[in-house]
């Protein structure tokens, strides 16, 4: 048995190394050869304390051609007033202020649909109020995606993870990109099962993003940045899912139960809320990431130093990728942890969907 383990997790490790040459990184020196106007366009519910650096990223963006269009979506913290304060007067900006949310919609999903409709630009950049980037972003996205011909760009940025249970949770986003999903399908062919997306971090094609519909086609849908970009793919539009992680960060969360509410919306509902699916995840990561752990631990009490070798494959599997993805190398001695933890989560949230109890955000009830 611990053969078998030994040889699945070197192919597991020759997997997630191969998949990688499929996710292209943002251009260093990019080339753009037109020069479109680009809205940036930023949902903001309760984020006072993301306003600063959301505004300055805004500030410093080395893309002249730019409007920055933020959306006070009924917020009951101080969101206006740093707006107001942090803004100064800068005429590249403009604030508006959300609407009722309607019967049927998402909350964010409804802000960033409010938001499209005040923008001009060749191409909509939809950004989280919590991401902050490096001035060249917006040029090296529009570079690969004029590259690519593609539609839509979107990616996973570099996590910074200032609580426990974000050092558990957070960087499995990443894990779970370059080991489950096929990047050759997913970046090379339009086939729409095998697509990914983020909408911390979301560039259109303008012409594009209207054609589907925008947000108003997935309005209902709580992973709606999924489901856009795979409506886009059904459309014969490329998509493609990039490495963002040397120019764009992200500090997602603050408490543990920002964390755990965060996923907890998502889990389930990402995988299309699939009983069968859920029960072979738990079964797969129980059997390859949380039980080389207790494995590791009888070897060392036994002196059987080659059962510690699982444990120290699946450390090198987190490793590498958090290596890729510009994460702090020592969390992949966490992996059992944050397999556990991203299976606890899934298992809470599908115990809530199938006694039909909601999920919370932000204020927001959602079922």
């Amino acid at each position: 048995m611990i053969t078998a383990l030994i040889v699945i997790h070197i192919a597991f490790f020759l997997w997630i190394v191969f998949n990688r040459l499929f996710l292209p990184v943002l251009p260093k020196q990019p080339v753009v050869k037109a020069e479109p106007l680009v809205s940036i366009l930023v949902p903001m519910r309760n984020e006072e304390r993301n306003v600063p650096t959301i505004v300055r990223s805004l500030k410093e963006t080395d893309w002249e051609k730019a409007e920055f269009i933020l959306l006070n979506d009924q917020s009951t913290d101080g969101t206006q007033a740093a707006l107001d304060r942090e803004i100064a007067g800068d005429k590249r900006f403009t604030v508006l202020q959300g609407v009722e949310l309607p019967v049927g919609w998402i909350g964010k999903v409804h802000a960033c649909h409010q938001l499209q409709k005040h923008a001009s630009g060749d191409y909509l950049f939809f950004v989280d109020a919590d991401v902050r980037f490096r001035k060249q972003a917006v040029r090296q996205t529009l570079g690969l995606m004029e590259k690519r011909r593609a539609a839509l760009l979107s990616g996973f940025p570099a996590f910074e993870v200032p609580v426990f249970l974000s050092k558990l949770l957070v960087p499995m986003l990443h894990f779970v990109i370059l080991f489950h999903l096929p990047l050759a399908l997913a970046n090379y062919a339009k086939f729409p099962a095998a697509t990914a997306a983020n909408g911390m971090w979301m560039a259109f094609e303008r012409k594009a993003y209207e054609s589907i519909g925008g947000h108003e086609a997935v309005r209902t849908s709580l992973v709606e940045d999924v489901h856009i970009a795979r409506t886009l793919k059904q459309a014969g539009h490329k998509v493609l899912l990039a490495n963002i992680t040397a120019s764009v960060k992200c500090r997602m969360y603050e408490t543990p139960a920002e964390v755990w509410e965060g996923f907890l919306k998502n889990s389930y509902t990402g995988i299309g809320r699939s009983p069968l699916i859920a029960i072979l995840l738990t079964l797969f990561y129980s059997v390859f990431y949380i039980f080389p752990l207790f494995l590791a631990a009888a070897g060392l009490v036994t002196a059987n130093w080659v059962w510690l070798a699982p444990y120290a494959l699946t450390v090198l599997q987190r490793w590498y990728v958090d290596m890729v993805t510009n994460q702090r190398w020592y969390l992949a001695f966490l992996i059992p942890l944050q397999a556990a933890a991203m299976l606890a989560v899934l298992l809470t949230a599908m115990k809530k969907s199938l006694k039909n109890e909601s999920y919370t955000w932000k204020g927001r009830h959602y079922s």
